[in-house]
């Protein structure tokens, strides 16, 4: 497996080692040794996620204060734009956010530790989005920041306005979201 930083330290992609032929492919999607050797990082994962939506759907920002989630994810089918948002202020990264182009195609997963925003937006017609979490969802601890902010100010590759849930479109302001110390 092949990992590489993204511009935020800790988030990291991943590129399982694929073999394929004219019969299909084969790839391990995870293994703990592989993965703590390769990114130095010993984590349980207790919960996987799966989600289909069509294009132009947007999931995010979420997080959980309490009961913080590591989340590793990839797309099973189709593309997505993928994004992570530090929202630790001891972080010198603070407020800062990278996003990556996952898709079937490419395999690349995504390493997104506790601590960080998360949410994602379709770019294809269907996508399969599949994620490891390191702790279970709990809804009390849920958080949502607004996929627009003007501070965050992400770029989602958007060529017209996202499908949205009602807890996405009720998200909270940047400045008034609830962070980590």
């Amino acid at each position: 497996m092949n990992v590489t930083s993204t511009d935020l330290p800790g988030v990291l992609i991943i590129e399982p080692k694929v073999f394929g032929d004219d019969r299909g492919f084969f790839y391990e999607s995870f293994n703990a040794q592989a993965f703590e050797q390769a990114t130095g990082l010993q984590t349980t994962f207790v919960q996987d996620n799966h989600s289909r939506s069509r294009k132009g759907v947007l999931r995010g920002l979420h997080y959980q204060l309490e009961h913080t989630q590591g989340k590793l994810v990839r797309v099973t089918a189709g593309e997505v734009l993928d994004v992570a948002v530090d929202l630790r202020r001891s972080s010198p990264h603070f407020g800062r956010w990278a996003s990556v182009r996952l898709s079937a195609q490419n395999n690349r997963q995504l390493w997104i530790p506790p601590g960080f925003a998360h949410g994602f937006v379709v770019l294809s017609d269907n996508a399969e989005f599949l994620y490891k979490t390191t702790d279970y969802y709990t809804p009390s601890a849920e958080r949502c920041i607004r996929w627009d902010d003007p501070t965050l100010a992400i770029d989602w590759q958007l060529d017209e306005a996202p499908q949205l849930s009602e807890k996405d479109q009720n998200g909270k302001r940047w400045q008034d979201a609830d962070l980590f110390p």
